[in-house]
């Protein structure tokens, strides 16, 4: 076990990067199970040491920090978050040692990943593309195809979390999640050309795995969702988005009962059950991160103060989180979200959208927008500015 040391950093330095590392983990965690990748498992497992440095720091840093009862509530809350954030890459965590334990998921289950809101995928860069030789930062990857590279295979190495200046090589592999829209056009960039798509079952063909598998991936949906109205509950001091998270976990709690049931029938109609634990350890893992969006909010509902580095944590950090009004100049104004594309155009994946005094919570595509619309997103900063623009705003992206 590495033995950590006090390091001369910020309290915010550190709740951004676990912050970060944790989401990274979990992204990881899903391509290895994606890709049947042990290689990917291991640097789960790297960056969970690194997590728990970011851990023995955060608690330094509390207890340094507090120097009056009032500062110890602020610093509890925020310490309160940073476990939360541990307890998502723990679980990322155990699920990469399960691959590497050559623990077996369904096929069935690969095959419906792409029906994620959030999907993982990988495209070869071949030579002559217009992504080979180019950086990620020029190319705008994420704000152009709404894809997020978030490793890269080059030979027998892997670049992981790259940033805007990690310049791409023809014969990378690319490995990026975003919306299942955005699949395509990064595999043309990439000169891949289209994506062979996987046929859907048939209705006559649902059996109790199918229900299983398909239940996986809206626990995987809903526990992303209830992380992203966590931040945004405590970034802007909003109740009613702090007891949708609340709700969402007690749904799962529901879901996860559910899929135990359909899963022990499936093991009495197939020889080889032990393709089955794949699915109760993705059950508890998707439990997991909403049992600690549901402690991130706990801070609000417990009326903790909230101090103002939170809000430049949640700023500041890889993926942002932003609010917006649409408008009446605005091109979104009487558009669905299918018709704007606006994940693949702006690379932001909409968390909900206030029409008047009621909220919609993971918006369809469906969804039409109107003058007046609030909409809460996640994604990149680029794509932040690309999405106000679209809002029908000229100045700078407010921080408010």
């Amino acid at each position: 076990m590495m033995e950590h040391e006090y390091q001369p950093i910020s309290f915010k330095d550190v709740l951004i990067e676990m912050k970060d590392v944790s989401e990274l983990m979990v992204d990881l965690s899903y391509s290895a199970i994606l890709f049947d990748s042990k290689e990917i498992a291991l640097e789960v497992i790297n960056l969970e040491e690194r997590m728990n440095n970011l851990v023995y720091q955060a608690r330094i840093q509390s207890v340094l920090g507090a120097r009056r009862i009032e500062e110890a509530e602020a610093m509890s809350g925020m310490l309160q978050v940073a476990e939360a954030a541990e307890r998502i890459a723990n679980s990322a965590s155990d699920i990469a040692k399960l691959i590497l334990k050559d623990i077996r998921f369904p096929a069935k289950l690969k095959r419906v990943f792409p029906e994620a809101e959030e999907i993982v995928t990988r495209v070869i860069v071949s030579q002559g593309s217009e992504v080979a030789g180019r950086t990620l930062g020029d190319l705008k990857v994420q704000s152009t195809t709404g894809m997020q590279v978030i490793a890269i295979r080059r030979g027998k190495g892997w670049i992981y979390d790259p940033d805007r200046t990690t310049r791409v090589a023809s014969e990378d592999i690319l490995i990026a999640r975003g919306p299942e829209a955005g699949e395509e056009p990064l595999s043309m960039m990439a000169g891949s050309g289209e994506r062979p798509r996987v046929e859907a079952s048939s209705a006559g063909e649902v059996d109790d795995l199918d229900r299983a598998v398909q239940l996986i991936i809206e626990m995987k949906n809903l526990s992303e969702l209830s992380v992203g109205l966590a931040y945004t509950s405590l970034l802007f001091n909003n109740m009613e988005v702090a007891h949708e998270v609340v709700a969402l976990d007690s749904t799962l709690d529901d879901m996860r009962c559910d899929l135990d049931l359909w899963v022990l029938e499936a093991a009495r109609k197939i020889e080889d059950v032990r393709y089955l634990r794949g699915l109760l350890y993705m059950s508890s893992f998707a439990q997991a991160i909403s049992d600690s969006a549901h402690s991130i909010v706990d801070v609000l509902l417990r009326d903790i103060e909230i101090p103002p580095i939170f809000k430049k944590i949640v700023r500041e950090s890889d993926e942002i989180i932003t609010r917006m009004t649409v408008t009446p100049s605005s091109p979104l104004v009487g558009r669905t979200l299918k018709e704007m594309s606006l994940a693949t155009v702006t690379g932001m994946i909409v968390l909900a959208i206030k029409h008047g005094d009621r909220w919609v919570y993971r918006p369809g595509k469906s969804v039409r927008l109107e003058s007046g619309d609030t909409i809460i997103a996640k994604g990149r900063r680029d794509g932040e500015c690309r999405l106000y623009e679209l809002a029908g705003h000229t100045a700078e992206v407010s921080e408010e």
